[in-house]
């Protein structure tokens, strides 16, 4: 695998309805929900390394360490950044933070795996009892 260490994006996002903890239910207000930052963070971590991957790879997100700290309201400007830290084989760490308008809302670490896309999907419809080139039952 490529040396990914050093990559970064920046993901900017206005906060609509449709990413309010209200609307997502992980809490009663319209403002930037938790599970929608980190959605941000797995996007921007994506888009930073995917161009550098070989044909038929991407990266799944396998764990997120971070805080969110402040409220952003609708309308509001979302502005992520995220940087590759370390790889440890196939793993990728990333450092990520975001803000808003206001300043600093929320950051931390995110850990993605390089994985062969096809050999993936393989593996789940193997766990999930179908064998190769079979459809699945229900």
């Amino acid at each position: 695998m490529p040396d990914l260490v050093g990559l970064e994006a920046v993901l900017e996002r206005t906060v609509t309805p449709g990413m309010t903890a209200s609307h997502v239910g992980s809490g009663g207000v319209d403002v930037l929900s938790t599970p929608t930052m980190i959605l941000l963070f797995e996007q921007a971590s994506r888009d930073a390394v995917q161009d550098r991957l070989p044909a038929g790879f991407t990266t799944v997100g396998t764990a997120v360490d971070i805080e969110h700290v402040a409220a952003t309201g609708l309308g509001d400007t979302v502005t992520v950044r995220t940087v590759v830290v370390s790889m440890d084989g196939r793993y990728v760490d990333f450092e990520v933070e975001a803000a808003d308008s206001a300043g600093r809302i929320g950051g931390g670490r995110h850990r993605r795996c390089i994985v062969d896309l096809e050999k993936f999907m393989s593996r789940l419809g193997e766990r999930r009892g179908e064998a190769p080139g079979k459809e699945r039952r229900t």
